[in-house]
């Protein structure tokens, strides 16, 4: 039975840049399960997922637009480096973790440092980037 919408799934997958390092991969985990369609991954990987069958693999290459979109720069902010934890010293490239006012952490990459403030990017890491991924069903049920 091909897989539809509202399917629930497991799959093995392993995502890689265009340089071909992995970012992401399955391999020594459980798979991946989630309901098709509900809008828990990336649309383009969701959507790979459609026809397909348990024991089937493919590969996919997502553009941007399907995976995490293209970075913003209204995302890219200044900060007041005394916000910053003291015992840091921050340099470009470092990754702080940042709270949202409910709790929730995320990444952000810090961009520049001057003597007053840090300029951070919250874009996500994968933003901007082509995305391939190999992926197999390993399961499905309706």
């Amino acid at each position: 039975m091909p897989i539809k919408k509202g399917d629930k799934v497991k799959v093995e997958y392993t995502g890689k840049l265009e340089n071909g390092e992995v970012f992401d991969t399955s391999e020594g985990k459980e798979p991946l399960e989630f309901e098709v369609g509900s809008g828990k991954i990336i649309k383009g990987f969701d959507d790979a997922l459609i026809g397909m069958e348990k024991n089937q693999e493919k590969d996919i290459s997502l553009k941007p637009e399907e995976a995490y979109g293209e970075p913003k720069e209204e995302l890219v902010k200044k900060l007041p480096k005394d916000k910053l934890p003291q015992d840091q010293d921050p340099k470009p490239g470092m990754m702080l973790f940042m709270k949202t006012p409910d709790g929730k952490q995320f990444p952000a990459k810090i961009k520049g440092v001057d003597d007053k403030e840090v300029t951070i990017d919250l874009n996500h890491p994968l933003a901007g980037k082509t995305l391939n991924f190999n992926i197999k069903v390993v399961d499905v049920s309706s």
